[in-house]
């Protein structure tokens, strides 16, 4: 066993208990050395837990594949552990603490005899600054240790910080035998603990990210009062030096990760905008002295979806992802390139699949069904200051301040292309009531209405009642709350073809938002919020057939009365816990449509 690197007794305490149930044959303190780092990679090389690629043309990247049965968040195995289950809310799995901690011990006990353990202490957000939280994991994955070291502010700063303050989130990860039926997400939001046991993907196992990052905070940041949230957060530079940010929430499937890192379309040029990435999936935010909202973005990296990465979608992460970059599951090329389903370039005639498998495009499975090369959740892991457009502000300890909040959803007939609520309150609801309707690619009927508030509804480590009432009281301690608005990118028409050109000319949009913001232009008062006059869209170099903005804007009563019943039912699900502010924002839409 390896020396303890820390003074630490709680920490020292915590990890001897730890390796007494898991048996570890060695334990290693991660140093966030890029000497330990490289050891660290060819262990796994030779271990065949990664694959080493082409390092002249994708230098410093290697390649990693799941279990076929391991490639995504387990959402039914993913747990919220808190003595009464009312306080999980009907959001969430409950189990009782005692229960889980017993049923997630027995698979743990001697899950590491034959591995090493290693020590990962790491800083969600800059380290020292207020928004910052400290976590340490503990892993038999060197897989997990080389992402950490992407995703987060891994090694001796993040220890250091532990010596002037022994509060921590103890993350507890091991392999095990990585059977699904052996498999747990365990959250236990009063002792500061995560467990996951069973997985090796990268969701239910970089107990940083959302574990820590949203479930976990988000029950912090209600004790505390400030936000957690699942939320891009980007930056607006007008050619004068002046930048506004905004955050905005999407569900998964809506273009997030596009949109933090939009390229301006041709026809806005001229005006000299430019884009900082500040984040593309987390935000915390704080009301400030001044009374504004403040935000950060608590990662170091990017975790994204590779399927359908290309330079037309989002040429600035095709940028990030060449160098220092973990690929998962996605095809490796016969010169030690990878590839997956719509990236750039030929599709390569022959490969190796995200399972091993020799693969050529259009083979087909014995039921006729096409085999994909690459998974359709295949990840790749890259470090954020690889990013061409990364905010300068990344390590900034205060964080950027938040002029606009954006939520959105996946609509085909019924939310306008952007909307303005009326006030924070009104906000609220837009943002609790938002959702998505299913796609083919999804499971469910496609066109399901699925219900996703804030885009938080698999994040939420606490009772969503109570979560939107937290959102309530954090508009009463802004001065200057920033303006709610929802977008949707994906209205159709009539042959369901898009309305939008979405992409870049999302900036288009967003301009009209900041304009609100500051005052600039007037907008049109809707039974669901305020619409833009048509004029005060800059629709420079993009053309679309007559009516399209017409159509883009329309607010349907009739559509409108009909969402108020699925909206109803889902609030219902709270029963007591739901803020009556929340009905009466109900109560009041629905009048405003009758009135129309």
């Amino acid at each position: 066993m390896k020396k303890f690197s820390t003074h630490n007794k709680k920490l020292k305490d915590w990890v001897t208990k730890m390796a007494k149930m898991c048996q570890p044959d060695d334990i290693v303190w991660i140093d966030g050395s890029a000497a330990q780092k490289e050891q660290l990679e060819k262990e796994a090389i030779v271990s065949g837990e990664l694959i080493g690629l082409n390092q002249d043309k994708l230098p410093g990247c290697v390649l990693h594949r799941t279990k076929p049965d391991d490639v995504a968040r387990t959402e039914h195995l993913t747990f919220i552990c808190t003595k009464k289950k009312r306080d999980a809310g009907p959001n969430n799995n409950w189990m009782a603490p005692s229960a889980a901690y017993k049923k997630a011990r027995s698979i743990f006990k001697d899950s590491m005899r034959g591995r090493t353990m290693y020590v990962i202490p790491f800083s969600m957000g800059p380290v020292g600054s207020p928004f910052s939280k400290i976590g340490v994991e503990l892993t038999d994955s060197r897989y997990v240790v080389l992402n950490m070291l992407i995703m987060t502010r891994a090694g001796v700063a993040a220890l250091k910080q532990l010596e002037k303050d022994d509060h921590f989130t103890k993350c507890l990860h091991s392999k095990a035998q990585l059977d699904i039926n052996k498999r747990l997400i365990m959250h236990f939001p009063e002792d500061n603990t995560i467990w996951s046991v069973g997985s090796g993907y990268g969701g239910n196992v970089l107990l940083g990210k959302k574990c820590l990052s949203l479930r976990i905070a988000s029950f912090i940041a209600r004790k505390e009062r400030w936000l957690a949230e699942h939320m891009l957060i980007m930056g607006i530079e007008e050619p004068n030096g002046h930048i506004e940010y905004i955050a905005a929430a999407f569900p998964s499937a809506c273009g997030k990760t596009n949109l933090a890192m939009l390229v301006p379309p041709e026809g806005l040029k001229i005006k000299g905008y430019r884009i900082w990435t500040v984040g593309d999936d987390i935000a915390w935010m704080r009301v400030d002295s001044d009374g504004q909202l403040w935000a950060i973005n608590p990662e170091a990296g990017f975790f994204g979806v590779a399927p359908g990465t290309n330079s037309k979608t989002n040429p600035n992460m095709v940028e990030t992802i060449k160098k220092d970059t973990i690929y998962t599951n996605v095809v490796l090329k016969p010169d030690g390139t990878v590839w997956w389903e719509g990236a750039d370039g030929e599709v390569p005639a022959e490969g190796i699949d995200w399972i091993g498998r020799p693969w050529k495009p259009g083979m087909k499975d014995a039921s006729g069904k096409v085999v994909l090369g690459a998974n359709a959740n295949s990840r790749f892991t890259a470090p954020i200051v690889n990013c061409p457009i990364a905010s300068f502000r990344l390590e900034q300890h205060h964080g950027v301040p938040i002029s606009a909040i954006i939520f959105g959803g996946r609509r085909a007939h019924l939310a306008p292309l952007i909307y303005e609520s009326f006030n924070w309150q009104h906000g609220v609801f837009v943002g609790a009531t938002m959702a998505s309707e299913r796609t083919a690619a999804q499971v469910g009927a496609v066109g399901e209405v699925r219900r996703d508030p804030m885009a938080m509804l698999p994040f939420c480590g606490y009772n969503m009642g109570s979560y939107f009432g937290h959102w309530l009281n954090m508009g009463k301690k802004m001065k200057k709350p920033p303006k709610i608005f929802h977008a949707n990118w994906f209205r159709t028409d009539e042959n369901g073809k898009f309305l939008w050109p979405g992409f870049g000319e999302n900036l288009r949009v967003l301009e009209w938002v900041l304009d609100r913001c500051n005052n600039k232009v007037n907008a049109i008062e809707t039974p669901i919020g305020y619409v833009p006059f048509i004029s005060d869209i800059d629709m420079t170099g993009l053309h679309v057939p007559e009516g399209t903005l017409e159509k883009l804007f329309d607010v349907d009563k009739k559509s409108w009365i009909e969402e108020l019943k699925g909206i109803r039912k889902f609030f219902e699900m709270f029963k007591k816990d739901l803020p009556k502010e929340m009905w009466e924002e109900y109560e009041e839409l629905a009048l405003r449509l009758k009135k129309q």
